[in-house]
């Protein structure tokens, strides 16, 4: 749990550097970045929360191979962690990149820096994913494990279908913002000083 709410202040990062960038794609990806946070971010609590449910524990080490004992539930993990981690076709990249093409146009090495974090991410997204997940069975508690019920899969179904189609269409959600964006750029650029 800690980890997964570590990697949420590392997205509120690339947030708040594109609200400072002052350009258009800065500004938008902070936003969409926003937004997909909160579908990631709340898809990868509803994770960890049913398997809290099943083994009362919220520590890595008291995992270890539930791909063996709940294969359904894992698909959708990988899914989450994939997005958590910035992969192309899910909400968690696109803010994301459109923060890095922002940086760049400002500067390339703040635009570097950005890419840097978004590799460091995904190493620990991944390093976690392995741990519980993958590899044997690795105690008594996962070996009694049961796959995810009708419910938990609706609401793990949701979450994975709004991460798609933000990934993968997000012109909805950067068409409304916009306007706003470039209103906005425009009062910034106005200095208040006479």
């Amino acid at each position: 749990k800690k980890l997964v709410a570590y990697s949420s202040v590392a997205h509120m990062g690339f947030v708040t550097l594109g609200f400072f960038l002052f350009n258009d794609l800065g500004v938008a990806g902070g936003i969409v970045q926003m937004i997909s946070h909160g579908f990631v971010s709340a898809a990868m609590f509803l994770a960890i929360g049913v398997l809290y449910d099943r083994v009362h524990s919220r520590e890595i080490s008291a995992y270890g191979g539930v791909v063996n004992t709940m294969p359904k539930f894992t698909a959708f993990a990988l899914l989450f962690v994939m997005a958590n981690a910035g992969l192309p076709g899910t909400a968690g990249f696109v803010g994301e990149w459109m923060v890095i093409l922002g940086s760049v146009k400002v500067n390339f090495w703040i635009g570097m820096a950005a890419a840097s974090a978004l590799i460091f991410g995904a190493a620990y997204s991944l390093w976690m994913f392995k741990r519980v997940y993958l590899g044997p069975v690795a105690n008594d508690h996962v070996k009694h494990l049961k796959d995810i019920n009708a419910r938990e899969f609706l609401f793990l179904s949701l979450l994975a279908i709004s991460i798609l189609y933000m990934g993968v269409y997000p012109k909805p959600f950067t068409d409304v913002m916009d306007v706003s964006v470039a209103e906005l750029l425009k009062h910034v650029a106005v200095t208040k000083l006479n």
